[in-house]
């Protein structure tokens, strides 16, 4: 009900005279005044995590991580595209100057193509979007922040929300997150519900605002034509306190996602790295157990009661006073046992998780290769330790290639990533066996003495040359005219026993 004392008339006149005072309280749009339809954080800065922020082991790896995971030649080719596609939104000279600088600071060389690796798929030759662009980024960084905001608003809200600022907000909280707890169903209500308290009722309230203060009102009307026009979102202008407020706040919240990220990984990664092995295995036991359970039997669980004394105790935890007694608590009561009960998971860890596997072991080999000095009846000269056997049906004999190897045997070493099982090399007894698997052709082979396999010329000048004891003669080593010359190359197989080297926990490799 109205006050009888004023009109009709007047009211029409104070409702105009509200709506001309509205509009002369509408913040102003310039540079130095905050924007009223802008979302910005205009309260104190989001809360921060408690940590010592960037660390100092990610300053001096900074330049190796970004020689493993950048590869110039595409970083150039990104930088060129991007610079040509933006060239028509009229970006400054200086950015101009700086992308070109850029382009000849940058070598053509391809790191992918030295080190073998596989093509970045994340290019811009397989994703049709802009490249890496200097002036780009800049002009996305001021639009991002001055669009950010809202997000910032969000949080701040939630924080004051979960913190116990207004009790009453915090209960209704509650209230809600029980009825959902209770009735999972109402979660679809939810997003529909927000959408009508925190959109469509403010939209409208706006567009028909109540009376001022100074006139005295029992009640007021929402129905009736707008008295203000409709509220639109605006970007928060450049050099605004807004834009500022948004840059502080997206200063503090990359350094609390820095401080999280290394918080978390400080506590999972000795968990699940297998830096301890009997820890991680009891990890991986006991997820693998729980599975297995969850698996078969997650109906016989209370879920609803379990979520609510989860959601219940989590924002519980908001409260100071909570909070406190948490802490008093853990003080006098968890902390003189914890040494007990780690020392308790220790012992069991030791006695029931056994990693008592040896080590895997391979057998290698090595090919001892001589060639005879001065033509087909001088002397056997020491050449190389290959690993291959150089038989006259070699690719490297075909191609006219000298065999590779090293001239010593001191030299040979082991295979990346193994060492040594044994102290010294032995020389294979078996040549007939390795020659068979090989399927190796036109070769002499000794089943006695030095094992040495031989290269054979036929020749059928030769008709005196008989096999000699214990030897297999031959173009293949299994049979033979016996009218063959004895070729210019021998070889005879040594081979040694390796297991695989063992990593120590302290030369673990850190990826980001």
């Amino acid at each position: 009900m109205l006050d009888p004392q004023i009109s009709s008339d007047d009211r029409d006149d104070l409702a105009a005279t509200s709506f001309c005072k509205q509009k002369e309280s509408f913040p102003s749009t310039n540079m130095d005044e905050d924007a009223a339809d802008a979302f910005a954080n205009r309260d104190e800065p989001v809360l921060a995590f408690s940590g010592t922020g960037s660390s100092s082991s990610d300053q001096e790896s900074k330049r190796s991580r970004l020689k493993e995971s950048l590869s110039t030649s595409k970083l150039k080719e990104k930088i060129q595209d991007g610079a040509g596609s933006r060239s028509e939104t009229g970006f400054s000279l200086q950015d101009r100057l700086l992308t070109k600088l850029l382009q000849q600071v940058i070598p053509s060389e391809n790191i992918e193509e030295v080190l073998d690796l596989p093509p970045d798929k994340r290019s811009s030759k397989y994703i049709g979007r802009p490249g890496f662009s200097i002036p780009l980024m800049t002009n996305n960084f001021r639009r991002f922040n001055s669009r950010i905001g809202i997000v910032f608003v969000f949080q701040t809200r939630l924080i004051r929300l979960l913190t116990w600022r207004n009790p009453t907000h915090t209960l209704s909280l509650l209230a809600v997150c029980t009825f959902v707890c209770l009735d999972p169903y109402l979660l679809a209500v939810l997003p529909l519900a927000a959408a009508l308290l925190f959109g469509m009722v403010p939209a409208y309230l706006f567009r028909h605002p109540a009376p001022p203060p100074t006139v005295v009102y029992s009640t007021y009307a929402l129905n009736g034509p707008p008295l203000a026009p409709p509220r639109t979102i605006r970007p928060a202008a450049e050099m605004s306190k807004d834009f500022f407020r948004n840059m502080r706040d997206l200063q503090n919240s990359m350094d609390d996602f820095s401080t999280l990220h290394d918080a978390v990984l400080k506590v999972i990664t000795p968990l699940t790295n297998f830096s301890n092995e009997a820890l991680s295995s009891t990890v991986f036991l006991f997820l693998f157990v729980t599975s297995c359970a969850l698996f078969i039997a997650p109906h016989l669980l209370p879920w609803r009661f379990m979520s609510l004394m989860l959601c219940w105790t989590s924002i519980a935890l908001g409260h100071p006073s909570v909070q406190q007694f948490v802490l008093n608590s853990r003080e006098s009561h968890i902390r003189p046992h914890e040494r007990k009960a780690k020392s308790l998971i220790d012992n069991w860890v030791a006695r029931d998780i056994i990693l008592d596997a040896p080590p895997e072991t391979r057998e290698v080999e090595i090919f001892e290769l001589q060639k005879r000095k001065g033509g087909r009846k001088g002397e056997w000269e020491a050449w190389v330790f290959g690993p291959n056997p150089y038989d006259p049906l070699s690719p490297q004999r075909i191609a006219g290639e000298r065999p590779k190897g090293t001239r010593f045997f001191e030299d040979v070493c082991a295979p990346k990533g193994w060492e040594w099982g044994d102290k010294k090399w032995v020389l294979d007894l078996g040549s007939r066996e390795w020659v068979e698997e090989r399927m190796v052709q036109g070769v002499e082979v000794e089943v006695e003495g030095e094992r040495w396999v031989t290269d054979l010329i036929p020749d059928e000048e030769v008709t005196n040359s008989t096999p000699r004891k214990g030897r297999v003669v031959g173009p293949g080593w299994a049979e033979g005219s016996g009218q063959e010359a004895i070729g210019e190359w021998r070889r005879r197989r040594w081979i040694r026993m390796v297991r695989r080297k063992g990593v120590s926990s302290n030369n673990s490799v850190n990826k980001e």
